[in-house]
């Protein structure tokens, strides 16, 4: 419903201080969204990231939990929730612990699964019932396109991050009538310190049809159009970028 868009809606993206993260909050800030960084691992750089944005003359604010821990988030929403309605959630903290699932110990099952999956339960349900409140809000699940094709070792990562879409969908039909929405992105190869440790340019060239890596920029502005007033029809989908690998 454009009609109750909020001018300055506060957004909560998890795993800030990773690269995507981190370009979706700036993207989302430049927007007008007054930002929640979450940040777990790395609460220094979610910091830094908050003095970035404001200096750019944004808004932001560091929230330190451990998505995987269902009390913890309880409480962090509680917090949060103290100062008004959260309208926007971009769940994109996640982890890799990759094996070939034969080799693969339950604690590496249990761990991937725990951060995506669970953490979008952990983190979404206790936000869900004030934004709905508001007639208006947007929920943006991090997705992979190893949910969409699978990749080798990386069952737990790939089962988790399918999980997100199956989740997402079910939610849309829930949130629909309130004026919500709720879609997942689904990235391809993104510019990172990880995949720069694993993926040449040139193999990175020889894989993609677009010939190279993303960059956490593009993902950015996919998920800031979604989390806005023009994007109000579209929800309950997987929005792929990958530069046509899949």
């Amino acid at each position: 419903m454009t009609q109750n868009h909020p001018t300055s809606p506060r957004a909560l993206v998890t795993g800030a201080s990773s690269p995507i993260g981190a370009a979706v909050a700036r993207r989302l800030a430049a927007d007008g969204a007054r930002l929640i960084l979450h940040a777990h691992a790395n609460p220094a750089r979610a910091e830094a990231l908050a003095a970035g944005i404001a200096a750019a003359g944004g808004t932001a604010e560091v929230a330190c939990f451990d998505v995987t821990d269902h009390a913890a988030c309880a409480d962090a929403a509680a917090r949060l929730l103290a100062s008004g309605p959260v309208q926007i959630v971009v769940h994109n903290a996640g982890t890799h612990d990759d094996v070939p699932l034969a080799g693969m110990s339950e604690a590496q099952w249990r761990g991937v699964i725990d951060v995506s999956l669970n953490g979008f339960f952990n983190v979404v349900r206790p936000l869900l019932l004030p934004m709905m409140g508001t007639r208006w809000g947007r929920i943006v699940a991090m997705s992979s396109v190893s949910a969409i094709m699978g990749n080798r070792g990386q069952a737990n990562y790939a089962a988790a991050k399918a999980g997100l879409i199956g989740a997402m969908r079910a939610l849309s039909l829930e949130c629909a009538p309130r004026g919500i929405t709720v879609n997942a992105v689904a990235p391809g190869l993104i510019e990172s310190p990880a995949v720069a440790a694993v993926l040449t340019p040139e193999r990175i060239a020889a894989m993609v049809p677009a010939r190279r890596a993303g960059r956490p920029e593009e993902v950015a502005e996919l998920v800031g159009f979604l989390a806005s007033a023009r994007a109000g029809y579209i929800t309950g989908q997987t929005v792929s970028i990958n530069g046509g690998l899949a």
